[in-house]
């Protein structure tokens, strides 16, 4: 490997807790995904983007080279480092479900969100579509209620009754589906634990001290296994591009999934009814373990 003329005779830091400052090893994280993902950076990218100096630089590159020795090489003609061949990820913060929510994240905006370690990045598009509202204040109330374990008393329009009512929650997580975000909290006036649209919340106001219930919540802790499979009567060069796209082995794939969360995860599967209208190459895969999990099944057919 070509020799490091960049950074001279700097001293490595040493790593571990006692080592290295969370700093450097945030900047570390920074030189791993851009060499991973761009295939090269030089010390300009790091006192641009951190506003360190050049020999700081210089010694979180030569820190990174002495834990990753076989992970760059220079160009001394274009005066940057590449990507080894042999480049095996430093950081398990450089994924590739990191990067394409990256993408995700600059495709919706102009600018480059904080903390985005982005480079070079094509050119990436997100299909539009209508978001439910989200009041900031509302989900600032809901947070400090889950720190501090209280309840909130919030004005709720539910999607069945046709008048808002008052219901006190004691709310204990946050869940996403996607599509919307929601409260998943113990109803004081149902006694039992529920989910709660943001979007559905009209006021908010804080509550009473209340005890940790969350513990109590055997659907949100009940881990489900869902099976799915390609359909059945797809032909075998049909099956085998489906199961090639989920990843499946053997011919299926398993999703582990809160109990609370089944309905949703059938709903974006289109898979909440056990007979499809769809034509097998419209509805593509199924769910194989029905029958087995017929107990956690959602019997609700709208949230």
């Amino acid at each position: 490997m070509t020799q490091h003329p960049e950074i001279g005779d700097a001293t490595p830091l040493p790593s571990g807790k006692g080592g290295a400052r969370w700093g450097q090893e945030r900047r570390l994280e920074f030189i791993d995904y851009r060499l991973r993902w761009d295939g090269q950076l030089n010390r300009s990218d790091l006192t641009s983007f951190f506003g360190i100096s050049v020999p700081q630089a210089s010694l979180d590159l030569s820190e990174y080279i002495r834990r990753a020795p076989g992970n760059l090489e220079y160009d001394a003609r274009a005066k940057l480092y590449r990507a080894a061949t042999a480049f095996e990820p430093l950081c398990a913060t450089t994924t590739l479900d990191r990067y394409l929510d990256d993408l995700v994240r600059v495709a919706v905006s102009d600018e480059i969100p904080y903390g985005s370690f982005l480079g070079w990045h094509p050119c990436a598009a997100v299909v539009p579509r209508p978001w439910r509202k989200l009041n900031a204040d509302t989900v600032i109330a809901v947070l400090g209620a889950i720190r501090e374990t209280r309840t909130v008393l919030v004005r709720y329009q539910s999607f069945t009754e046709a008048e808002p009512q008052i219901r006190e929650l004691t709310p204990h997580a946050l869940v996403s589906n996607g599509f919307r975000w929601h409260i998943r909290a113990y109803c004081h006036r149902r006694n039992e634990f529920r989910d709660f649209l943001f979007s559905r919340i009209l006021e908010i106001q804080p509550g009473r001290d209340d005890k940790d219930r969350s513990q109590n919540d055997e659907a949100w802790h009940k881990q489900v296994r869902l099976v799915l499979t390609s359909h059945p009567d797809l032909d075998a060069g049909q099956r085998s591009v489906i199961e090639s796209d989920y990843g499946m082995i053997d011919g299926t794939c398993e999703l582990e999934c809160r109990q609370a969360l089944i309905f949703y995860a059938l709903q974006q599967l289109d898979l909440l009814d056990e007979v499809s209208s769809k034509t097998p190459e419209a509805q593509q895969v199924i769910l194989k373990n029905r029958a087995e999990i017929s107990a956690w099944l959602p019997r609700k057919k709208q949230r």
